[in-house]
């Protein structure tokens, strides 16, 4: 197994990365509280925005580099789209799973989470969909100050979904965080042969962004004309959570949990 360079933290460097996590907890929860049916994603989109301009911090998403930069600072993709769809007119409907990706940098550090809210009532599968997935993120916090390396961990996230008959996203994985948004160690949620020469420690200061992505149908996915938005090619639902986790003398810490502002 190699090491990869992966960047610990002191905790000092930790209680720095909470203030940045407890700003993008409170925007989702904004968010949350604002999703239900008519509301654009758009709007969504503005709620975040407004809220770093007042705390001065900078967004990890606007402007973030591609065949064209990314144009808001968050990511919000509606039912059968993964990740990175791009905020607009789309109008919420009842029944929409709606996935809100976003992450800031305050005072030099990062934070990054996702939460997928229900516009109105789910049917009973969207529902059990979204049960797995954040399952599958609970599963992954409570494994990582029990296990010695991620391997171990991804391969329990692994089981929850598979169990559930569902499949996991792999062509996009968590991320080693700090004072930029992606970090050395690439975080699977899942467990591959090619993957296991790159797995990692579970060491004390390690801080990563934990984000599996559950479909409803199959594993596989693509990326839309306008060069972000990733979508099932099956057209089924799909489920993303993400948290910052830190691992500490006390065990897993997540930086970007809600509790307080729910």
């Amino acid at each position: 197994m190699l090491r990869q360079r992966v960047h610990l933290k002191t905790a000092e460097q930790i209680a720095k990365m909470h203030k940045a996590g407890q700003l993008v907890a409170s925007c989702l929860v904004a968010v949350k509280k604002a999703v239900k049916p008519g509301v654009t994603t758009g709007e969504l989109d503005a709620i975040v925005e407004q809220m770093f301009a007042e705390r001065e911090a900078q967004s990890l998403f606007k402007g973030y580099p591609g065949k064209t930069p990314f144009p808001a600072v968050t990511c919000i993709s509606v039912n059968e789209e993964v990740v990175h769809g791009i905020p607009g007119d789309r109008v919420l409907q009842e029944g929409d799973l709606v996935s809100v990706d976003t992450g800031c940098r305050l005072e030099g550090w990062c934070g990054d989470s996702a939460i997928t809210i229900p516009v109105g009532e789910l049917s009973a599968d969207k529902q059990r969909l979204w049960d797995v997935a954040e399952e599958t993120l609970a599963t992954a916090i409570r494994e990582v100050g029990r296990q010695k390396k991620w391997s171990q961990v991804a391969m329990r996230m692994q089981e929850v979904v598979h169990q559930a008959g569902y499949s996991i996203v792999e062509q996009f994985v968590g991320h080693g965080i700090g004072q930029s948004m992606h970090e050395e160690p690439q975080v699977p949620n899942y467990v591959a042969r090619n993957w296991m020469k790159h797995d990692f420690w579970l060491d004390e200061g390690l801080v990563i962004a934990i984000e599996p992505m559950v479909n409803m149908g199959g594993k596989a996915v693509r990326i839309r004309r306008d060069h972000w938005t990733v979508e099932t090619v099956d057209q089924l639902p799909s489920v993303h959570v993400e948290h910052t986790v830190a691992i500490t003398a006390d065990g897993p810490k997540v930086l970007t949990a809600r509790d307080e502002f729910e």
